[in-house]
């Protein structure tokens, strides 16, 4: 077997266990939609990683990491459109954000009060480290994105999804989920979604010119032999 491709099976089984131990701590209560962890992007976000990184996996056993196989296996198909459309956007989009309001102040996005709960590890294992995979993911194997209507399709529905889920929360609690989004009027709020969505459509850009920037040579020279 390929060292390479031992590695790489290694760091997919490592990350994934890490992914489900997270998991493990950060979810409690996963029945009550309304007040339990799901009510966070950022459980979502960590579901979605946690399933990427399986199918990442399954597919270095069944499927194939070849630039440009002669017959593309499902799983691999499957993988590229999600790295493509929601696992790459939704892992920076996830991690940008937290720690972008994170620095303006804690307070709003993480409250002190909430240290006991969830320790320095877990706050990295779920608001950090999925964004450190994908980059890695997208530096060890090419990506053969769908169309740019396909892929922007799928993180304006799972990001609009999430800003419906928010309002459902909201409606039925009367607390929105965010701190911050109660100090926010009905204007500020809308430009808050906006630019939440639009943030996510320019990452997911951000994400397929990134993986043509890094492949681009190796596929020239993939097309020049065939």
């Amino acid at each position: 077997m390929c060292p390479f491709k031992m590695l790489t099976r290694m760091v997919y089984g490592v990350t994934l266990f890490y992914f489900m131990f997270a998991l493990w701590h950060a979810t409690t209560n996963l029945t009550d939609f309304l007040k339990g962890p799901l009510r966070f992007l950022t459980m979502w976000n960590m579901l979605l990683q946690t399933a990427f990184i399986a199918i990442c996996l399954l597919n270095s056993f069944i499927g194939s990491n070849e630039i440009n196989p002669k017959s593309k296996p499902p799983i691999r198909k499957l993988r590229d459109t999600i790295m493509a459309g929601i696992a790459f956007p939704m892992a920076l989009f996830v991690s940008l954000m937290f720690w972008g309001i994170y620095a303006i102040d804690r307070e709003l996005i993480f409250p002190r009060a909430l240290e006991s709960q969830h320790s320095s590890w877990l706050n990295h294992a779920v608001h950090t480290s999925p964004m450190v995979f994908v980059i890695v993911q997208m530096y060890a194997s090419y990506h053969a994105y769908p169309s740019r209507k396909t892929g922007v399709t799928m993180t304006a529905v799972f990001l609009g999804t999430y800003i419906g889920w928010l309002h459902v929360v909201r409606a039925r609690t009367g607390v929105w989920v965010y701190p911050f989004l109660e100090m926010l009027g009905f204007p500020q709020r809308l430009l808050f979604f906006t630019f939440s969505m639009g943030l996510g459509i320019l990452l997911n850009l951000l994400g397929e010119q990134l993986n043509n920037g890094i492949w681009r040579s190796a596929v020239k020279k993939r097309k020049q032999k065939a």
